[in-house]
């Protein structure tokens, strides 16, 4: 009895030691598939914030530049120190609004940055004018305030900012040549130039890259929806003929199978190599690899036609066409005649496929009630021939559909032919 419950609580004990080390092996797990998501959204957004330019904030530690001139007025060496406060005060204010409103998106098709940036100008010159020395240095943190506003938002803003950058940096050493000396003339002009055109070059790189960057994913987005819109179309095309074809045989079974059961069971046998080919053919579309061909498709007509009670009259001449060509008629067939059993009520269909040297002609009649997805109607037409009708087009040929004179329908694509495919495919 000792030795059970030993044995028991042994056991239980074990339980509990695995159920721990299972539990702490799934935390591990979880908690390293965790960190392995944290750290790629932590890259992802690592690399998004590299490529980003440069905020509002990353320009005003330039106005450090004005510190001497500061320390100037606070020791009483300039004449009129509280004049030159005030200059000062504005001057910064002025900047700031113009490199905020410039680098906003909202505001910076606006007038506000160009106010902003007259005003700067102003107190720029007032400044420089009237106290000269370090003060001269008011005219680079103007210049890059100029690169800031005028690198777009103007109509030829690369002339005009060029313009601006060059009067700013031709008076600043006007003003410094009178109001400082030969060095400083040199240095402040030189300093005023570049500020002026390195910032706005750094600005527009960042924006272009930006804008590429967009472009990029929205080239992407667009790519995937024309491969679903491509796959949704094989898909419907695919899928609506060989229901067609299983619907119309199961209803030949119903009806046989009283009276002929011989037929019936090839009706059920045509049913089951129906599914089968729809099988691999789903298969291939999914893989990308699926090889619809005219020949195929129109043995496949006569079956579906026949099948239905409809009289076949399947004709083919011209020399043999190219896979792509032949492979795009045989949708146009394959559209067409699901459309003639699903919608006509037709007791007789002509397929006719007429090749020439540089151009095919197929053509699907029938003597129904004119009635084929909606294009015989007057409304938009369905999804099989508005597909059918792009396909075509991308490929440089037509689809055309409608009415067959007061009774019947008709659907002709015309498509042309690549000599040089065709006399490889002969080869």
């Amino acid at each position: 009895m000792t030795d059970s419950k030993t044995d028991g609580e042994a056991g239980q004990e074990a339980g509990r030691n695995a159920g721990r080390e299972a539990g702490w092996r799934a935390g591990l797990t979880t908690r390293r598939e965790a960190g392995w998501k944290a750290a790629r959204a932590a890259r992802r957004k690592a690399g998004t914030e590299r490529h980003k330019p440069p905020g509002k904030f990353a320009f005003l530690p330039w106005l450090f530049m004005l510190t001497g001139d500061v320390e100037d007025l606070f020791r009483g060496e300039v004449p009129l120190p509280w004049l030159g406060g005030l200059g000062v005060v504005a001057f910064a204010g002025l900047y700031a609004l113009s490199v905020f409103t410039g680098l906003d998106k909202r505001q910076r098709t606006t007038r506000y940055p160009f106010l902003a940036l007259g005003g700067l100008a102003v107190v720029t010159y007032a400044l420089t004018i009237g106290y000269g020395g370090d003060w001269l240095l008011c005219f680079p943190l103007l210049s890059l305030a100029a690169g800031i506003v005028l690198r777009r938002g103007l109509t030829e803003s690369g002339r005009r900012l060029g313009v601006v950058v060059l009067v700013i940096a031709g008076s600043a050493g006007v003003i410094a040549s009178i109001r400082g000396g030969p060095t400083e003339t040199l240095t402040v002009a030189y300093g005023t130039l570049l500020s002026g055109f390195v910032t706005a070059a750094i600005l527009s790189l960042f924006e272009t890259v930006a804008q590429l960057r967009e472009t990029r994913e929205e080239l992407a987005r667009s790519a995937v929806e024309r491969e679903r819109l491509r796959f949704s179309r094989d898909l419907h095309d695919l899928l609506g003929h060989t229901m067609s074809v299983i619907v119309v045989k199961a209803e030949a079974v119903r009806r046989l199978a009283p009276r002929d059961l011989d037929a019936a069971i090839g009706q059920a046998a045509d049913i089951e190599a129906v599914g089968r080919q729809a099988l691999t053919e789903i298969r291939e579309a999914v893989t990308g690899y699926r090889d619809s061909t005219l020949n195929t498709e129109l043995d496949r007509a006569r079956s579906l036609l026949e099948a239905s009670g409809i009289t076949a009259d399947i004709r083919q001449s011209g020399p043999p066409l190219p896979p792509q060509s032949a492979a795009l008629l045989g949708w146009v067939v394959r559209e067409g005649v699901t459309n003639v059993v699903r919608h006509s009520g037709a007791g007789r269909c002509t397929v006719e496929v007429r090749g020439e040297t540089d151009q095919v002609r197929l053509e699907i009649t029938d003597n129904g009630g004119g009635v084929g997805s909606g294009a015989a109607t007057g409304t938009s037409p369905g999804n099989g021939l508005k597909g059918l009708t792009e396909r075509l087009a991308a490929a440089g040929g037509h689809l055309t559909a409608g009415p067959d004179g007061r009774k019947g329908f008709r659907l002709v694509a015309e498509l042309p032919v690549d000599s040089e495919s065709e006399e490889d495919h002969r080869s």
